[in-house]
């Protein structure tokens, strides 16, 4: 299906890797105008060589003023891909206040910002956009070892309104789900819960990310998206 979104200008946070990488390459193959942001420079040198005129920003989204100077020339942005994430994993009782600060400062508080600097400029231009946050099933249902995350992700929920979807998809196999999740005890604990018995591939999550990105999604605002196999239904 044509989604209609040749020609637009989309941002992508977190697109050095994982989801966000994926996102970006497909997004280029719709031919759109992609700025890709990742606090690793070598990720956005790589991934310019794999789609050749994609514009990079490198900073680090935890750190206010260095996202501020660095997202203001980057121009007029129709479309927002707030994918920028951590997950510290620590045991409640062990939770440090670092794990905190940092988990908060990337998920949610970047998230605000990012957001508001993309709608101000909508706003300025009357244009109109569409705004899709990366959020997770953690965001509605504990797991062990990620109480932080969970409250980082609820909180993206409750943030999302106005032409601003998200998706939360179940554990993904991006490297960072393989390294979390490589334990078979730990993963089959996970399998269980899922009626479709497996994990969510990358391209699970970009194919509903595009669709919210889209005009066909014109309908739908403040959705949190599923993309879970069943986890969150039963």
């Amino acid at each position: 299906m044509d989604l209609g979104l040749a020609g637009r200008r989309a941002l992508v946070t977190g697109a050095g890797k994982g989801i966000g990488r994926s996102t970006v390459q497909a997004l280029y193959a719709a031919g759109v105008q992609v700025v890709a942001m990742s606090r690793t420079q070598g990720d956005l040198d790589s991934l310019v060589r794999e789609c050749p005129g994609v514009e990079t920003v490198c900073v680090d989204l935890g750190d206010w003023e260095a996202t501020e100077r660095a997202l203001g020339g980057v121009g007029p942005v129709d479309l927002l891909v707030n994918n920028a994430a951590v997950a510290l994993l620590q045991p409640f009782l062990e939770v440090t206040k670092e794990a905190c600060d940092t988990s908060f400062d990337v998920n949610l508080r970047a998230v605000i910002q990012v957001s508001q600097i993309v709608a101000r400029g909508l706003i300025a231009r009357g244009a109109r956009g569409a705004i899709v946050n990366v959020s997770s099933q953690a965001s509605q249902r504990a797991l062990t070892n990620h109480s932080v995350y969970c409250a980082t992700k609820g909180a993206m929920d409750m943030l999302t309104k106005i032409r601003v979807n998200t998706v939360n998809p179940t554990v993904v196999m991006t490297p960072m789900g393989k390294a979390n999740w490589s334990d078979p005890l730990k993963a089959k604990a996970m399998l269980d819960r899922i009626p479709l018995g497996r994990f969510a591939e990358v391209q699970n999550v970009v194919d509903v990310i595009l669709f919210l990105l889209s005009d066909q999604s014109s309908m739908t605002t403040g959705s949190a998206v599923p993309v879970d196999g069943g986890f969150l239904a039963t």
